[in-house]
């Protein structure tokens, strides 16, 4: 009993813990509290009220300030630790808390040490959520990652008056082999980007290429059309004009010339001349020949082409007989005795 009466006195006269500051002002009736501080106040051991900042007045001996609490933001170094990912890769992970007391009272009775116990709680939080991540995702999602800690920080703090405001990684160690096979990834990864970019480059020029062929050929295409036509239009057409009006004078002259007397002999003699020429060129092109049955008879060939001749221009002169006046009529025998006749000459 005379033990822990001892240390009943003993703390009571012992110096107040510090909670985030450097010492404990002595209560001289007349205080002046600074700006951005909270100094907690206790009379006979009990909890009794927090001076705001500004003049503040207390009762000696009965009041005593037991804690001060700084209302900045406050900055923690939380120390280097280790954290396995999802993939079973270890990992040395260090960081910065960011935190503020939001409420004296919770903060100075609430928990013994706040530093302590918010630095352990933001380690424990980054343990389990690196344990969520794999090694690829905890470099891409550190943003996520610093979120979810000070959420999961935030929850367990309420009670204890302090609200965490950010947390940052500061480094991320990974193992030696880790290293190398990341690097090499990387070299490989790049590596791929390269002959990707190569191929995409090929296929361009080709594609290029090609499309410059296709255009010059349509153009060569279009060039060349234009140019037959012009020749169609041009030298080809009036070569063909000269061709039919020479061809038209030509079938004028011969028909003035079958007119005349003596005609119809001439043209016998060039359509066997020509039947003869003919004939003797029958096997010289192919061996396959489809003959009349009275190639050799001559003069019969002749008399067909001429009774053909006849045949045609018997209209031509019956009509030119109707057309003529009655004044003009010659006595003249009829043009089937003249048929008959040429034809018994040429016979």
């Amino acid at each position: 009993l005379q033990r822990s009466q001892q240390l009943k006195r003993s703390a009571w006269l012992a110096p107040a813990p510090c909670r985030l500051n450097s010492g404990l002002p002595m209560n001289i009736g007349v205080l002046f509290v600074p700006q951005q501080e909270a100094w907690v106040v206790e009379r006979m051991g009990k909890f009794h009220r927090i001076l705001e900042p500004g003049l503040n007045f207390l009762i000696p001996l009965l009041d005593r300030i037991r804690y001060v609490q700084s209302l900045k933001e406050i900055v923690i170094n939380v120390p280097e630790q280790s954290a396995v990912t999802l993939d079973n890769v270890t990992l040395q992970i260090d960081g910065v808390l960011y935190l503020r007391v939001m409420d004296p009272y919770k903060a100075s009775y609430g928990v013994e040490d706040p530093e302590y116990a918010v630095t352990q709680l933001a380690q424990t939080t980054m343990r389990s959520e690196l344990g969520k991540l794999s090694l690829d995702r905890v470099f891409r999602e550190r943003e996520s990652l610093n979120a979810n800690i000070v959420d999961a920080i935030n929850q367990a703090s309420d009670c204890w008056g302090i609200r965490c405001l950010r947390y940052e990684i500061k480094d991320i160690h990974v193992p030696p082999r880790v290293k190398e096979s990341m690097q090499m990834q990387v070299e490989a990864e790049r590596r791929k980007r390269a002959t990707v970019l190569e191929s995409e480059g090929t296929r361009e020029s080709a594609i290029n290429v090609a499309e410059g062929q296709k255009q010059a050929q349509i153009l060569a295409s279009e060039a060349e059309k234009a140019e037959q036509i012009n020749k169609a239009a041009g030298r080809e057409a009036n070569a063909m004009l000269v061709k039919a009006r020479a061809k038209a004078e030509a079938i004028q002259l011969l028909a003035a010339a079958l007119a005349q007397q003596h005609g119809s002999a001439a043209a016998s003699l060039s359509v066997a001349e020509q039947y003869v020429s003919a004939f003797s060129k029958l096997a010289k092109d192919s061996n396959t020949l489809l003959l009349p049955a009275n190639t050799g008879d001559v003069t019969n060939m002749v008399a067909q082409a001429l009774g053909i001749y006849t045949a045609l221009s018997k209209p031509q002169a019956v009509k030119a007989q109707e057309e003529m006046p009655p004044a003009c009529e010659d006595p003249q025998p009829p043009a089937t005795e003249v048929l008959k006749a040429e034809q018994a000459g040429s016979s």
